[in-house]
């Protein structure tokens, strides 16, 4: 593809940076127009485990691979399975030194980092905000700022998560509601402050699940414990006052009222929290989403193929989408044949991504959840991979 074209990618997500960070590596430039004001705006999130062939695979093509290695934490490949009375009925021991199950763990703010580090000063734009896109009178997408400017491009790429400004060129689909909604907080300094927290976590990931409800614990880097409670609730529960940012003692005590007969030392992941508490609720798209080709536009990551946390591949699929994006963009001279090589792929790998995760969302927050998620962690375990 011509170095020349105009490349506009909005989004300054993991899929949206891999996709500059590749095409910088092609000699290709590249503009990320990102509604944050900066790279610390917001919270980025917890940890992240990344698959050979998925998120591995785009940091290959990236060129950052070792990089990222050096910044993985092995140790969180742990993994526990807990009851709602803290009884262990999994536990999957981290790693020996110098080994590892091929999805070694990493905080989203360090990935990010590492790719926002790898582009050139000026390709993310930060905070720009855009109002609208269109299909405008040459036939060219074009993007319209909150600030009034407008641009056209030759590609558009949509990488802008959940509800997507880009979506609606290719597609009418919106995300429908799950029925889980989760609440995030954090709790910080947990070796010193949280040492009963910290020894039920352990260097990992833990999950109880009893109910149809769970509690989902990550470590994070920094000494920190990303906490997720999940709850099959209506869709206006988020939106009802149960989480209140002015009265986190409030908020708190509701969503305790959720676990009553649950381990003290589980429903202290909500109690001794230290951060805002974030609610959350769940949305995909529908299954096998797809579009039929519009010139010079097209999605990755959840803005293509939006699907539960619960198969471990949303982020891994926005960096592999990206890099293979990038790649068919380098690839070839013509700008459809190249869209034409990345969605091809992308349609059934994406489709057999989000069965499995709504699979698991039914199963784990099911009647017999303790037992599916046993089951289904003891295989993957067996089949070689932890998560």
């Amino acid at each position: 593809m011509s170095a020349e074209r105009h490349i506009a990618i909005v989004g300054g997500g993991l899929g949206g940076l891999t996709l500059a960070r590749v095409l910088h590596v092609h000699g290709i430039a590249s503009t990320v127009y990102e509604l944050d004001a900066s790279p610390t705006a917001r919270d980025q999130g917890g940890t992240l485990d990344l698959d050979a062939e998925s998120g591995q695979r785009a940091l290959l093509h990236a060129g950052l691979l070792e990089e990222f290695r050096l910044l993985s934490r092995p140790e969180g490949e742990e993994l526990r399975v807990l009851g709602k009375d803290a009884t262990v009925g999994l536990r999957i021991p981290p790693p020996e030194p110098g080994e590892s199950d091929g999805r070694p763990e990493i905080d989203r703010r360090a990935l990010r980092g590492l790719l926002l580090d790898s582009l050139p000063e000026g390709t993310v734009r930060w905070g720009h905000k855009v109002r609208s896109v269109a299909i405008g009178a040459t036939g060219r997408p074009t993007l319209t700022l909150a600030d009034g400017r407008t641009v056209e491009p030759d590609l558009l790429v949509g990488a802008d998560g959940a509800w997507s400004r880009v979506r609606p060129l290719l597609s009418d689909a919106d995300p429908v509601y799950s029925g889980l909604s989760m609440v995030d907080t954090v709790l910080h300094d947990v070796t010193t402050r949280h040492p009963a927290v910290a020894e039920l976590v352990g260097q990992g990931s833990m999950f109880a699940l009893a109910d149809e409800k769970g509690l989902v614990a990550q470590r994070n880097g920094g000494d920190r414990i990303r906490v997720y409670g999940a709850a099959k609730v209506p869709e206006e529960w988020s939106r009802s006052g149960i989480v209140d940012p002015a009265d986190p003692v409030a908020t708190k005590k509701r969503l305790l009222d959720l676990f009553p007969d649950w381990d003290e030392g589980l429903r202290a992941l909500i109690a001794d929290c230290d951060g805002p508490i974030i609610p959350r609720p769940i949305h995909a798209l529908p299954t096998g989403h797809r579009w039929d080709r519009v010139p010079g536009v097209t999605l990755l990551g959840d803005a293509a193929h939006l699907m539960s946390p619960f198969a471990g591949a949303g982020a891994n699929l926005a960096m592999l989408d990206g890099a293979e994006l990038g790649l068919a963009l380098a690839s070839h001279d013509d700008l459809e044949t190249a869209l034409n090589a990345y969605e091809t792929p992308m349609f059934p790998r994406a489709e057999a991504a989000a069965a499995l995760s709504a699979e698991h969302l039914t199963g784990f927050f099911g009647p017999d959840g303790p037992r599916v998620a046993l089951d289904t962690f003891s295989a993957a375990t067996a089949g070689g991979a932890a998560r």
